[in-house]
């Protein structure tokens, strides 16, 4: 929201966001060794097989005002383009890779070298993984927004709930490409099925009877793309549309609005996070949904499904 409808970041935010991107990458590289090892992949160019190791044993250097060091991005670099990675993500619905490991590990080069600063595409797609209720304040159109941003437990549900009794819009984060994953910590719980979970409990809890809610399923590329090698049915018995990328989007769909026992009010909208046209309209409608209930000030709840 900040760089749709605010100035954008200052020198010191980009630093931090850098430093985020930095623990980002290295994590999600070591979490690529680990599976590596775990299913006892080894890299085709023997040369590589040093380079697993130490990404294994890298450690980011506690002063994130540091660049990231170059001898990891060369490892990384060739560690990723190795042949053996194309069997490793066929199992990835065995192990947990940030949905935007991908994307920052194909520009590992460029976030390595020394006077790397994030862009606005990098600071998207990082995760940063807050905890607890953060707030933003923008001015769109005629409104006023507070837009209130949940990154909670699931035991701490009930104590945020209802401090946002009918609040008129809710914002209901999807990532599509997360249907075949699984929680870093509990490998037996699926992301997917647990957004589902946490839907159910917000459409249906009594404190939102008079809102409406907007249903942003993100991520569509990524799910796109998943589908030629990891099949919805893999995850999902009761679907039946093959790779059609549409019958899998409508169905992914219907498996949430199904949920709405309270018939509320669903907007749903299938987005990239990094499309900025997009998102503003998905905000245009918000706009144009709360101004029919002629509210100036309006707080939007913000619930990153998992």
């Amino acid at each position: 929201m900040r760089i749709i409808y605010q100035t954008g970041f200052s020198g010191a935010e980009l630093l931090d966001y850098r430093s985020t991107i930095f623990r980002n990458v290295v994590r999600s590289a070591k979490g690529v060794v680990g599976a590596m090892k775990q299913f006892g992949i080894v890299p085709a160019i023997p040369a590589n097989r040093k380079y697993v190791d130490f990404i294994t044993e890298y450690t980011l250097d506690p002063d994130l005002a540091l660049p990231l060091d170059q001898e990891f991005g060369d490892a990384l670099s060739a560690v990723w383009s190795d042949a053996c990675i194309e069997g490793l993500m066929e199992r990835q619905a065995e192990f947990y890779l940030m949905d935007s490991a991908i994307y920052f590990f194909e520009g590992i080069r460029r976030i390595s070298s020394a006077n790397y600063l994030p862009d606005e595409t990098d600071i998207l797609l990082a995760k940063i993984n807050p905890s607890g209720i953060s707030e933003t304040r923008f001015q769109m159109g005629r409104l006023s927004i507070k837009m209130v941003d949940i990154n909670c437990q699931r035991s701490e549900r009930k104590k945020w709930i209802k401090a946002f009794e009918n609040v008129p819009a809710i914002l209901f984060v999807v990532d599509m490409d997360e249907y075949d994953e699984v929680f870093f910590e509990e490998s037996n719980r699926n992301r997917m099925m647990e957004s589902m979970v946490l839907f159910d409990s917000v459409v249906n809890s009594r404190w939102f009877m008079r809102s409406s809610v907007f249903l942003l399923l993100n991520n569509l590329d990524s799910f796109r793309r998943k589908l030629r090698r990891a099949p919805l049915a893999n995850y999902f018995p009761d679907y039946s549309g093959g790779n059609d990328v549409n019958k899998a989007e409508a169905f992914i769909l219907s498996r949430f609005t199904q949920l709405n026992r309270a018939h509320l009010n669903i907007y749903p909208h299938l987005i990239e996070t990094i499309d900025k046209s997009k998102i503003q309209q998905v905000f245009e409608s918000i706009e144009e949904t709360i101004i029919k209930s002629n509210i100036v000030v309006v707080a939007v709840l913000a619930i990153p499904s998992l």
